[in-house]
């Protein structure tokens, strides 16, 4: 039956069953409507079901979590899983500013004017352990060659990264990251270019500067001694 006054969820309670053991479910009632609303809840097995909080006053639009409905350990290990076990969930309007001082048994004796709905939840066993899912074969791993992923895209180089990332927006860490490492990469190529240039520059001065020293250095000797041999002939015709 459904509730116009009252949201329950779950539609059903599921309960672990394990033996000799304590097992606990929680459901969650909200109010629909913009008046008090009080609620109660039975169940068709006290003896074997226990509720924290098992009434209340719920404020226009609230909500309330009935976080222990528990049930005693079992002794004895089911056949199945079936259960008759079932819940009722009690709700009534009630005047504004109510507070449980205001809550009552006469709250839900039915009386002309007085609407009450009830909502009835079945209990419902699941295994405390459920098996473990067979694990999937895991996928046989690529043996196509790996290479480096940028910015969502598969480059072979790292120049043309740099490409790819122009344009992408400096939020995206992987593009700016990826960015300046290849800024800092074409910097040190050209300043390795430039530097050999200039050795380059240097070596050409220098074979130039050798040559001209070894040229004039010849070009003294020659002098030297076509001087030697001019003094040497005037020194014989004077003689003469």
């Amino acid at each position: 039956m459904s509730s116009t006054l009252l949201r329950v969820y779950p539609s059903e309670l599921k309960i672990p069953y394990e033996v000799k053991k304590q097992r606990s479910c929680c459901m969650q009632l909200t109010n629909r409507t913009d008046q008090f609303v009080a609620f109660k809840l039975k169940t068709t097995n006290p003896r074997k079901y226990s509720v924290r909080h098992s009434c209340g006053i719920l404020l226009p639009r609230g909500s309330a979590v009935i976080d222990e409905v528990t049930m005693q350990a079992p002794m004895e290990m089911l056949s199945d899983h079936h259960c008759k076990d079932k819940f009722l969930v009690q709700s009534v309007v009630v005047q504004d500013r109510a507070t449980m001082k205001d809550f009552g048994p006469q709250l839900f004796t039915k009386a002309p004017g007085r609407l009450i709905e009830e909502f009835k939840l079945r209990v419902v066993y699941i295994a405390a352990n459920p098996p473990s899912p067979v694990p999937e074969e895991e996928e046989e791993e690529d043996s196509s060659p790996l290479s480096e992923v940028v910015c969502g895209v598969k480059s072979s180089s790292t120049f043309d990264v740099a490409d790819r990332c122009i344009g992408a927006s400096a939020a995206e860490p992987s593009c700016a990251e990826g960015t300046s490492v290849i800024s800092g990469l074409v910097g040190e190529r050209d300043y390795a270019v430039d530097k050999n240039q200039k050795v380059q520059q240097e070596m050409e001065l220098l074979g130039e500067s050798r040559s001209s020293q070894q040229g004039f250095s010849l070009m003294f000797v020659v002098l030297v001694f076509m001087s030697s041999v001019f003094i040497g002939h005037l020194m014989n015709e004077i003689k003469v």
